[in-house]
């Protein structure tokens, strides 16, 4: 994503950083346009270094807010509201299946009569019905498949990543957490689910670290 001043560059999951060919002071406020046109407010916050061609790199967050959380809550409602109309046109499609007379007529359990004049109305009756339940099944399953991927996306909501300001405290409780959980393994080898529990205890503290490192330069 760029414009002809400031260029967007991923520099890992849900971060981008600021391709800059000017210096900029932490706190100020840039504008970058995205591949579609629209522009948005970005704050710099940390000067990252330059790059081979003399460009200038900052860590960026959208100052309007706008971050992994919130994509996560738009497309959890747009979902939602996905399954909604889906739900809708199903019910419809189902209630509809047959005028009152039509579906009396149908109960009887009256056999088609071949050669009858009865015939291509019976038949097509039939084949009304099957179309209107074929409708009303498949927008109830596009329904179901919307509220999974939702309920997946207001899960992602609650997230805390790199792409906020404020993952750096939360790092810093999670690696304090993975300090003691692998310290705790150390001196009670009998309280370890399994032989490989210290072992991941101790990448988990690894990871932990690198992501407050990196969230410290963010």
């Amino acid at each position: 994503m760029e414009n002809s001043i400031n260029t967007y560059s991923k520099y890992c999951a849900n971060v981008f950083v600021a391709k800059c060919p000017e210096q900029h002071e932490a706190g100020e406020v840039i504008i970058l346009t995205t591949k579609h046109g629209k522009e948005h407010e970005n704050e710099v916050h940390n000067y990252l270094g330059k790059t081979s061609d003399g460009h200038f790199l900052y860590s960026i967050t959208r100052s309007d807010g706008f971050n992994a959380q919130e994509r996560a809550k738009n497309k959890a409602e747009k979902l939602n509201g996905y399954a909604s109309n889906a739900e809708k046109r199903s019910d419809e499609a189902y209630n509809s299946r047959a005028s009152q007379s039509e579906l009396e007529f149908m109960r009887l359990g009256e056999p088609i009569k071949v050669g009858h004049h009865s015939e291509r109305r019976h038949r097509k009756l039939f084949e009304k019905y099957d179309n209107k339940m074929r409708k009303s099944v498949e927008e109830a399953d596009k329904a179901k498949n919307y509220i999974r991927r939702a309920e997946y996306w207001e899960a992602k909501a609650n997230d805390i990543n790199l792409s906020m300001p404020e993952s750096l405290e939360f790092y810093e409780f999670k690696l304090e957490e993975a300090k003691k959980k692998h310290q705790f393994y150390k001196d009670n080898p009998n309280e370890r689910e399994h032989s490989f529990s210290l072992t991941y205890a101790k990448k988990t503290a690894n990871e932990a670290q690198n992501n407050l490192k990196l969230a410290a330069r963010l």
